[in-house]
């Protein structure tokens, strides 16, 4: 009786309740407002995500790990880099069910990020615009609440370089924080790609990339134990440049990609241009980058062996988006802007589709 109430409650009552409820009256406030709002609970009052997973949790013993990167997923679904910057909700996500969290972007220092406000819902579009700017406590305090970290879940660690740091210097930065973080974290991302750091995407280039990565891979040959490292690429890559890139991650010896960043385009948006220029600049997420996101999935698969790890994120709201990432080649799949619009329940219609498909086979 216990065990079938919670399953209502987590099916039923959690995606009603938030969806008719508590997101209209979250969405009165600023986006940042709500987001520390709800990262205050996510930390301090972590059993709500035992209460609202109780079904996840029992569909999650029903599903076959999935084996990637040389770590064990619980399942294909985990949270993107940029949500939970400062490792606070680690213990939530996993009480939820989620298999993995992707914390940061880290930098070496602290610092404050872009001017406020820098952060905009676009609601007819279930989408985000944001300049937050690497916004972070840094290294030296992330890796002192990473000491205290869960079990149970598989984190990443995403790292960039401090606004501060010119290009020529950025290796510096992300050697410093690889090294700072390698104990405490599972997998790596490297972030070159984030539309708002000044200048940092321009290390897509195949020279700087090359050089970023190879220090990486070299650090990590001295080390016990050889963790993964995934590069993040932006949407808004041309061929030729999306090719330079697959060269210097295959020559590179790197582990994986995360397709994709946010964007800078504004494409299938139903506002006006004054509304948007209102906003200015930022990285778009959401619903309005499903395709494209999916495409350069797709690209990659293409062009990459067979075996290579691909994570999919960009756009990913509902179950048939993330079965699309999956179809077109991602071994896993992250959500961020999608849990903000669809809240927890989100999870658990993943799951139940994941369970179907396993079954299928």
């Amino acid at each position: 009786m216990i065990m079938e109430f919670g399953i209502f409650v987590t099916e039923t009552l959690v995606p009603m309740i938030y969806k008719k409820f508590f997101r209209p009256i979250l969405f009165l406030l600023s986006p940042e407002t709500i987001h520390h709002i709800l990262f205050f609970f996510f930390r301090f009052i972590p059993f709500l995500g035992h209460l609202i997973g109780i079904n996840n949790k029992r569909l999650i013993r029903q599903l076959p790990a999935v084996n990637t990167l040389g770590l064990p997923f619980n399942h294909p679904f985990g949270i993107a880099g940029g949500l939970d910057k400062d490792a606070r909700a680690i213990r939530f996500f996993r009480n939820l069910g989620f298999a993995f969290v992707e914390i940061g972007t880290v930098t070496p220092k602290g610092q404050k990020g872009n001017p406020k406000p820098r952060l905009f819902r676009l609601p007819k579009n279930q989408a985000l615009i944001n300049r937050m700017g690497f916004n972070n406590e840094g290294l030296d305090a992330i890796v002192k609440r990473l000491r205290k970290r869960p079990s149970g879940i598989i984190i990443g660690g995403n790292i960039g370089k401090n606004t501060t740091t010119s290009n020529e210097d950025a290796v510096v930065d992300f050697a410093t924080c690889f090294e700072g973080l390698y104990p405490y974290v599972d997998y790596f991302v490297v972030n070159v790609s984030c539309p708002n750091i000044k200048d940092l995407s321009k290390l897509q280039n195949k020279e700087d990339l090359a050089r970023i990565l190879n220090r990486l891979t070299e650090i990590r040959r001295h080390q016990e134990i050889r963790k993964p490292i995934l590069l993040k690429i932006s949407p808004d890559l041309s061929q030729n440049q999306l090719d330079e890139v697959i060269e210097v991650v295959l020559s590179s010896g790197i582990d994986g990609l995360v397709a994709t960043n946010t964007s800078i385009r504004r494409m299938n948006l139903d506002y006006s241009d004054k509304q948007l220029d209102e906003i200015g600049n930022g990285g778009l997420s959401g619903a309005p980058l499903r395709q494209i996101s999916t495409d350069m999935i797709r690209y990659l698969r293409s062009r990459l062996p067979e075996d290579f790890p691909v994570i999919g994120s960009g756009g990913v709201m509902t179950k048939d988006d993330a079965f699309e990432k999956i179809d077109a080649g991602a071994q896993l799949v992250q959500v961020y802007t999608g849990f903000i619009y669809e809240g927890p329940g989100m999870l658990t219609d993943l799951l139940k589709a994941y369970r179907r498909t396993v079954q299928r086979k």
